[in-house]
């Protein structure tokens, strides 16, 4: 495996905090939603909504809870090709229980399956933090444009994400500015799950994970340094490391999260089009701020509040001096 350990540019004129404040953020909220609740299979976690989907097409007849409800409701107006997939009986089934569901023509009995059905679904978003802060393509809310970037599902996908975090985003946000870095963080992330939502508008697995907002900022770091060189370590069984210019090292990457995107789609626990979303976003507002010069106003800043200047009365007191007054 390719593993980047570090790029030619390791200073910065001032301590890199908004990207320390991100690293720390993230892990905190990890060790709290980790450790802090039983995390249930993905199985279990997309198995349940996905009933309630083919049970209210085949049966709209059936009452739910409100919030259940709105998971049906939104489903149906964003992805009615999906929705009409659903509702025609002469598919076939999606899985054994949907087999067995056919065979019920009981009313009451399949008023029980959905009462059951949504009472797990209630007790899975309120205790599951992936349900309820992460990223869901089927429904979209608002909120969760944000959180999702912050919670991670294993200590590997943490720190792989932390890893990439602070090699692109110290430098930028040396470059850009506090203000500025951490608006474009929070601006790429929610643009990589926006962009994954279009390319799978129906998909009820919940995303998570920095990894969107992280591409983005490595489609800027593209942008802004494209020949600075990075420091490679490949490992397979042996160990050996190289350097690569980032003009044709992070396409290569775009390139390869575009493939298996398309090989693989929504089947891939990895979300490759969030990457891509993220990756473009990043590239295109990096170029918007080069040419719009706000990035030359935010540096002509940060020089005057990082340079040594007297005050202008101890330069007049040094004229003075060596005037002999």
């Amino acid at each position: 495996m390719f593993l980047p350990i570090r790029h030619e540019n390791m200073s910065a004129r001032r301590w890199p905090v908004v990207t320390l404040g991100l690293i720390a953020v993230n892990i905190v909220i990890f060790l709290i939603t980790h450790y802090g609740v039983e995390q249930p299979s993905i199985k279990v976690v997309t198995e349940v909504p996905g009933h309630i989907l083919v049970l209210a097409a085949e049966h709209p007849e059936l009452s739910m809870s409100p919030q259940t409800r709105q998971l049906v409701s939104y489903f149906r107006e964003r992805a009615p090709q999906f929705w009409a997939i659903l509702k025609d009986q002469k598919r076939p089934p999606v899985d054994a229980w949907e087999a067995e569901i056919r065979e019920i023509t009981n009313p009451a009995t399949l008023q029980g399956e959905m009462d059951s059905l949504d009472q797990q679904y209630l007790e899975l978003r309120a205790s599951v933090p992936s349900l309820h802060y992460g990223f869901i393509p089927s429904e979209r809310a608002p909120f969760t444009y944000v959180t999702a970037n912050f919670l991670h599902g294993s200590w590997l996908h943490l720190i792989g994400n932390m890893w990439f975090l602070w090699l692109a985003g110290f430098v930028l946000e040396d470059t850009w500015g506090r203000i500025v870095y951490i608006v474009f963080y929070l601006v790429a992330g929610a643009a990589a799950l926006q962009f994954y939502a279009w390319t799978n508008p129906e998909s009820m697995r919940p995303l998570i994970g920095a990894s969107g907002a992280v591409a983005g900022l490595m489609g800027a770091f593209l942008v802004r340094f494209p020949k600075m060189k990075i420091e490679m370590s490949f490992l397979f069984f042996v160990r050996y490391r190289f350097k690569a210019s980032a003009y044709w090292l992070l396409p290569l990457w775009l390139l390869s999260e575009m493939f298996y995107g398309s090989l693989y789609g929504t089947s891939s626990p990895v979300a490759h089009w969030a990457h891509v979303g993220g990756f473009v976003m990043g590239g295109l507002v990096a170029c918007a701020l080069r040419f719009s010069h706000l990035e030359h106003k935010v540096n002509k800043a940060i020089e005057q509040k990082t340079s040594w200047t007297c005050d202008p009365a101890i330069d007049q007191a040094t004229d003075m001096m060596e005037q002999g007054q």
